[in-house]
């Protein structure tokens, strides 16, 4: 890469950084019991410019070839925590916490990159099944020690994306006539999300052990 644009986007970066540190000393002097909404939406822009700014640097790293993208995406998706285990019939996938549908176009690259690299890596060492018909469950487990407030609707999620991801590798086809989502959500000691993917017939026994085993509240579609 030249050394002028690889300079240039460093200043964009460096740009964003800035604009992401202003917008994190906005939250330190906001009231969250007083400006609730005002606190909600400068976190979703610190978010969401952590997330550009993670993608635009990993872009700069292949661009610049300083780094191949299987040993970094390697890197991020453990960075992120996401594991992936499965049984005959169930595959289990633990990911960080769903950030809330955008408004404004965000790049969704920034988990469904490393997702990709790690069930790529994980097929190549284990047999995947491959699912005709099942039902996905998005188990969304919120921190308990955090407002209860923080908990959003299903369809205000970013779901879709993990799905279609996910999709390559398990299910012939993520369309009504295959494929039914579950949505649960319980408390934890911290945010994440699991995903589980299973045939259809094994979804009721699976439900009642885990109805048997934590308050949740659901939600099926």
């Amino acid at each position: 890469m030249d050394k002028y644009v690889f300079t240039s986007r460093l200043t964009r970066i460096e740009e964003d950084i800035s604009k992401l540190t202003g917008t994190i000393n906005a939250m330190k002097v906001t009231k969250i019991d007083a400006y609730g909404k005002n606190y909600e939406d400068l976190s979703i822009d610190a978010a969401t410019c952590a997330e550009r700014l993670a993608c635009s640097l990993r872009n700069l790293i292949f661009s610049a070839d300083l780094v191949s993208r299987p040993l970094l995406m390697e890197n991020v998706s453990q960075v992120h925590g996401i594991s992936i285990h499965h049984v005959p019939g169930f595959v289990e996938i633990t990911l960080p916490g769903l950030m809330p549908k955008r408004t404004k176009r965000v790049n969704t690259t920034f988990l469904t990159e490393p997702l990709y690299a790690c069930l790529e890596r994980y097929s190549l060492l284990h047999s995947l099944p491959h699912f005709k018909e099942c039902v996905v469950s998005f188990n969304h487990v919120f921190d308990r020690s955090l407002s209860t407030k923080r908990i959003r609707d299903y369809d205000n999620l970013e779901c879709k994306q993990l799905l279609d991801t996910v999709a390559g590798f398990l299910l012939l086809d993520d369309g009504g006539l295959f494929c039914d989502v579950y949505h649960t959500t319980s408390l934890g000691q911290s945010d994440y999300t699991i995903l589980t993917i299973m045939e259809k017939d094994a979804f009721p026994n699976w439900l009642s052990g885990q109805k048997n085993t934590r308050k949740i509240v659901s939600d099926f579609s």
